[in-house]
């Protein structure tokens, strides 16, 4: 890896903390959305085998959902960046609550209709759509330390996913599938509940719509163009999304499927839940090593991180044992956590805020729309190739895929947005210290701007994170 800090920060600037009382509501808020996301899945699969529908019509309920979800992120950014996002996520919250309160009459009922049940999904896309570009821009808004919360969150969201399905599995087993769409309902309205708590701190003047309840002053198309041109002119950011669309069709997309047939086949069920339980261990570990490890290029030492995913794919196509393949998993699952800390942490930072929802939700869209694709291809290949020769190409195209982002120097060189500052504070004081050349009129103060270029080469509109506690609420917004 890079240059680490400790834990006094990078280029000796001292790191707050990252807790407060906000930003442990929106923690809250994360951690449970979370855990009824992952409960979801167990929930329509029991629910929908139990009213006499195959593993086609719960694939086409699943389906409902990630198909609004992806058409619609990017049109979300765009809402995000010209209204209130705390407004929007909570509106959003409320309509899931509404959804799911609605699938559990349906299933408690026994009125239980395919289309229904999709019109339901489609509904939950949606509102996912508008809720998700907007935690992008309110955690660097709650937290000093952005990557210290985003390794929080990322340890949260894994330690839910981990607990998800099995509490899932009680509720099936003790109440019905209607009981868990019943507590997935209930964990929209604690996210909502501890959103409608928070306070977001006052946006910085002239930093756009993001979070501000007034909308923005251009057209919907333009801000939409907008968003567009912006990702287009920080080649780091559409690098990174163009090898990861290799990387959902060619190494993601296959290994989650294949590795869950090849292991129940060989294994049993109990196995496959052991290797999936590693995998989310291995997250956990990744997002305690992310609020610990500081590099300077943050990209490069996520995308060294990556290598260790080579190990999931490959452990389960060479056929080797239990243990062997959950050592594996846990491997893989700290490095792609490592990385995933890394990639958000730079696109908060790097990413002005009057543009990151927009921005933020071109990575969604760009970073899910290739793994339906690969999901597609994995049962063809394995039909032709074998499931265990599909998984070892796996294995060796992860391996390319690390190389790739750091072929790319904007990618491998990109600096932390906080070192940046750093060093030019550095730099002046430095200059400061030692006089300047001249003067009268030729003499230049030391203060003069220090603000980076932005990768985009135009200067950076990205203020200072604000600070982690509460700060002035916006004017006459209750909810900013």
């Amino acid at each position: 890896m890079d240059d680490v800090g400790g834990a006094g920060g990078v280029g000796g600037v001292r790191r707050r903390p990252v807790w407060s009382r906000d930003f442990g509501l929106f923690f809250v808020a994360r951690a449970v959305a979370r855990l009824g996301d992952t409960m979801l899945p167990v929930a329509l699969a029991a629910g929908l085998l139990q009213h006499g529908y195959g593993a086609g019509a719960v694939g086409l309920a699943m389906a409902s959902t990630a198909a609004a979800f992806a058409g619609l992120v990017v049109f979300g950014g765009v809402i995000a960046d010209r209204f209130s996002t705390r407004k929007l996520m909570i509106g959003a919250d409320l309509v899931r609550l509404g959804t799911q309160a609605l699938a559990a009459v349906l299933f408690y009922s026994g009125h239980v209709v395919l289309w229904e049940i999709c019109v339901i999904g489609f509904a939950n896309g949606v509102a996912g759509a508008v809720f998700q570009p907007g935690v992008a821009s309110t955690v660097p808004r709650l937290a000093a330390d952005i990557q210290g919360a985003n390794g929080a969150i990322r340890i949260a969201e894994s330690a839910a996913q981990l607990a998800g399905p099995a509490v899932a599995g009680l509720l099936v087993g003790f109440a019905s599938p209607g009981g868990v769409f019943a507590a997935h309902a209930a964990t929209y309205a604690v996210s909502a509940l501890c959103l409608l708590l928070l306070r977001l701190p006052a946006t910085a003047p002239g930093a756009g719509g993001a979070g501000h309840g007034t909308g923005a002053s251009g057209t919907f198309r333009a801000d939409l163009v907008e968003g567009w041109r912006e990702f287009r002119a920080r080649q780091w950011l559409w690098g990174v999304i163009a090898v990861w669309c290799l990387y959902m069709i060619a190494v993601w997309g296959p290994t989650v499927p294949l590795v869950a047939t090849e292991v129940v086949q060989q294994h049993g069920p109990r196995a496959y839940g052991l290797v999936n339980s590693a995998l989310g261990a291995g997250t956990v570990v990744g997002g305690f090593l992310a609020l610990r490890l500081r590099p300077r290029r943050m990209l490069r030492a996520g995308a060294f991180a990556l290598f260790a995913f080579v190990w999931f794919p490959a452990a389960v196509g060479a056929g080797l044992g239990v243990g062997a393949m959950a050592a594996g998993a846990a491997v893989a699952g700290a490095g792609m956590s490592f990385w995933g800390v890394m990639w958000a942490t730079s696109v908060q930072t790097q990413v002005p805020p009057d543009v990151l929802n927009r921005l933020h939700a071109y990575d969604v869209a760009g970073s899910l729309a290739m793994m339906p694709v690969g999901q597609a291809l994995a049962g063809p290949a394995a039909s032709a190739l074998g499931a265990d020769h599909v998984l070892l190409t796996s294995a060796a195209i992860s391996l390319v895929i690390p190389v790739a982002l750091l072929a790319v120097p904007a990618i491998r060189g990109l600096v932390r947005a906080d070192a940046v500052r750093a060093d030019a504070v550095g730099a002046a004081r430095v200059a400061g210290a030692g006089g300047t050349e001249g003067s009268g009129a030729g003499r230049r103060p030391a203060s003069a701007s220090l603000t980076a270029p932005a990768p985009s080469g135009r200067r950076d509109r990205r203020p200072a994170p604000s600070g982690g506690g509460p700060a002035a609420e916006e004017a006459g917004d209750p909810l900013p």
